[in-house]
């Protein structure tokens, strides 16, 4: 992955212990934001993680160059959350994209613009920015502890991990679950935290799957002559989804339909339109620039000894995979009538039949429902001391750095509000060293702002 995997733990954890302050659950961006908030803050914090590093799925998500945040001004951006707008837009307000450009120009990692206004860093990789924040938290005193998966909480309230040494029981003043949803499970995002919180009384929506590809039923023929082939530009229309102007974008043929940027900015309106329906007609402007009109005279020409096939890539100027929707579309009879291919070529339905599984899918909606959270704080109303940041919330987004912006926003929020508690709340003493008592704060307590 290009980062150095860090150790099985900073500090030996015993079968049964506590830890004095902050317990952060979860190693992505919302995890390790949370922990470098809450220690900026003078918070003790440990840092459990599944896997045998942090940020996996971050390391891969920026395997083709890392998209960290989008340039989109607000309040444009925060609609981009849709009906979370309002909720996300309160975590905004305290970490936005210009503060996460900041942010990352903290770790010695500069930012652009791109031309669809994506951010990116200069050398477009996300190891440098990861394996720098991993070193500034580890030189702040976070520890980590890897390969500790969380299993829910015992009778008693403890946290509890299966780990390489077995079960392990902990118990922390505060804790910031940061587990992500259900998507890309071999990177450590599961959905298995699901049924534990259910059981402690905390309303969860199901996982969905957000920003994937949808299953269309091709032909065989079509399937096996043009999967991976590119459409762009195209424009796509769904209702008030896309307006009446449509949304133009790029997308995929698949072996098992269709993907891509452009299908993945439609993914919510269109998986709702399936659940409620049993498909969704999505309509595609295969040439945009080019009226109905003319390419209904253009094709209306004589076509002589040309087949089909080639009239239609000279005269239509069309390439082989649109000239293979038309056939799965309309059929080969139609494809001599002017007027139905022109038809057609501008608005081409292609019925969805479902999302593709949540395991191969970029992000996932559902989650934490956002009113079972004190929403300035992000504690679950059900277990008090008890935070919760990242995809793991029922929110979601579209791809381009709307989501990444959304999970360290909703990260620091959650460590600030833990901090707030702890700081009215009385520490509960320590059962694993006697009379002992651990202190929330360290002794180098910096201030309650974020550094940066």
């Amino acid at each position: 992955m290009g980062m150095s995997p860090l150790p099985h733990a900073d500090a030996p954890i015993a079968a049964c212990t506590r830890v004095p302050g902050l317990a952060v659950i979860g190693g992505g961006p919302a995890g390790l934001m949370a922990a470098e908030a809450a220690r900026a803050a003078g918070l003790e914090v440990d840092v459990f993680e599944a896997k045998g590093s942090v940020g996996r799925k971050f390391l891969i998500a920026g395997k083709g160059g890392l998209n960290l945040t989008h340039g989109e001004s607000r309040p444009g951006f925060d609609a981009r959350y849709r009906e979370r707008q309002r909720e996300v837009a309160a975590w905004l307000d305290e970490f936005d994209a210009a503060a996460l450009r900041e942010w990352a120009a903290g770790l010695g990692v500069e930012t652009y613009v791109g031309s669809s206004g994506r951010v990116f860093p200069t050398d477009r990789k996300a190891a440098p920015l990861l394996r720098g924040w991993v070193r500034r938290l580890r030189d702040s005193g976070v520890r980590f502890h890897v390969q500790h998966r969380w299993t829910g909480w015992d009778a008693h309230g403890a946290l509890r991990f299966a780990a390489p040494s077995g079960e392990l029981r902990v118990r922390s003043a505060a804790t910031v679950l940061a587990l992500g949803g259900g998507s890309w499970p071999r990177l450590g995002s599961d959905g298995s935290w699901v049924p534990w919180l259910r059981d402690a009384g905390v309303e969860v929506a199901d996982l969905r799957p957000s920003n994937c590809g949808f299953d269309v039923d091709w032909t065989r023929h079509f399937r096996e002559r043009h999967a991976g082939a590119p459409l762009k530009p195209v424009i796509a229309h769904f209702g008030s989804a896309t307006g009446p102007g449509g949304l133009q974008g790029e997308c995929v043929v698949s072996e098992y339909g269709i993907e891509g940027s452009l299908v993945y900015a439609l993914s919510a309106p269109l998986r709702e339109a399936i659940d409620r329906d049993g498909s969704a007609t999505l309509h595609l402007d295969l040439v945009p620039g080019r009226p109905q009109a003319q390419l209904q005279r253009d094709l209306a020409r004589p076509r002589g000894k040309r087949s089909i096939t080639e009239h239609l890539r000279r005269l239509g100027r069309l390439d082989g995979v649109r000239i293979g929707l038309l056939h799965e579309v309309l059929g080969r009879d139609a494809l001599g009538d002017p007027a139905q291919v022109a038809a057609a070529l501008k608005c081409l339905p292609l019925r969805l039949l479902r999302p593709r599984p949540m395991a191969e899918v970029i992000s996932t909606a559902g989650g934490i429902r956002l009113e079972a959270l004190d929403p300035a704080s992000l504690m679950l109303h059900a277990r008090p001391g008890v935070f919760a940041a990242g995809e793991m919330l029922d929110w979601e987004a579209p791809t381009g750095g709307y989501l990444l912006t959304a999970c360290f926003a909703s990260g620091l929020r959650a460590a600030r509000g833990a901090v707030a508690w702890l700081e009215t709340a009385q520490c509960p003493p320590s059962t694993s060293s006697g009379s002992e008592t651990f202190s929330c704060f360290s002794s180098s307590r910096t201030g309650g702002r974020l550094r940066r």
